[in-house]
């Protein structure tokens, strides 16, 4: 059997909220229950958002919690050659275009996806010609096409999601018009670079899934398993956001034990009949996916 290779993905954008400890939390003993290897990257490929003092501090605080990792992979900000081979590869295959889009063009050209609000591209810089294309001034985003076929992601958690990347998605940025590569991209050279095996993160990013997998598909790259643990919610119904500081891992460190921390996490995965204080190692011994929760869990701090 190969070995289990998982990895912590923070984006240095500010203090990590519950939230984000909670994915963390289950994506370290995922691995550990499995005596695999876990792999620390940064992901700090928005260079508006991203600030070097966040990602010493992210790793500060997973230390605190006791969340170690076996490796470090090289921050995103330093893989942009290897993002470039990927999107040339891409543009090889006669998969890739310019968009000349401005974003009030494309709201006002796209239909809202009908289940989470998302636009879909319309396809409107697909087939300019050359000529067209020349008329243009502004620096353009770059597309990847999408196929009209179903993508299905077996994910451990949630199940089967399916989703048709022309009529759920269409084809999507990336490389951004400043010339900063998208996630979708990254994320995928990134993984397949450090061997990772398996990827537990937050059910927001279970959409993005089937890009990536036509994206693994497209560059001959080996895709993970997945699994999408459900998103910790306020008691009013909002999702948990760094922006609001919701449960600040800054400000509960003022109050709390990182043992109380963990324990009161591992009730809301169903890993405890109570939240009591306990170490990151003596959960991996009662670590389970059959009873993490599926759907959205409201917490209070």
């Amino acid at each position: 059997m190969n070995k289990v290779v998982g990895r912590f993905a923070p984006s240095p954008s500010g203090r990590m909220h519950l939230g984000n400890v909670f994915a963390a939390l289950l994506a370290w003993l995922s691995v550990r229950s499995q005596n695999g290897e876990m792999v620390l990257r940064i992901e700090d490929l928005d260079p508006d958002r991203c600030r070097p003092e966040y990602a010493e501090t992210l790793k500060e605080d997973l230390r605190w919690l006791g969340l170690d990792w076996d490796r470090e992979q090289t921050p995103q900000s330093r893989r942009t050659a290897a993002y470039a081979e990927a999107f040339s590869s891409l543009e090889a295959q006669g998969l890739v275009y310019p968009c000349y889009c401005s974003r009030t063009e494309l709201h006002a050209a796209s239909a809202p996806h009908a289940s989470d609000g998302r636009v879909l591209y319309a396809g409107t810089c697909r087939n300019l010609t050359p000529a067209q294309r020349a008329q243009k001034t502004k620096a353009p985003a770059w597309r990847l096409k999408v196929p009209d076929a179903v993508r299905t992601v077996e994910d451990r958690l949630q199940g089967p999601y399916r989703e048709n990347l022309a009529q759920d998605c269409g084809d999507f940025i990336i490389r951004r018009a400043d010339g900063v590569y998208a996630y979708q991209l990254a994320v995928v050279v990134d993984d397949a670079a450090a061997g990772v095996t398996e990827v537990v993160r937050g059910l927001d990013l279970l959409s993005s899934t089937p890009r990536q997998l036509y994206l693994y598909e497209r560059l001959a790259l080996h895709a993970p398993d997945f699994a999408h643990v459900p998103l910790l919610i306020a008691t009013d119904g909002r999702r948990l956001s760094k922006r609001d500081r919701d449960m600040d891992l800054g400000l509960l460190r003022q109050e709390k034990h990182p043992e109380e921390i963990l324990g009161l996490l591992a009730r809301w995965a169903g890993l405890l009949e109570k939240p009591e204080p306990i170490t990151a190692r003596d959960l991996v011994a009662v670590f389970d996916w059959s009873h993490v929760p599926r759907t959205a869990i409201p917490v209070q701090p």
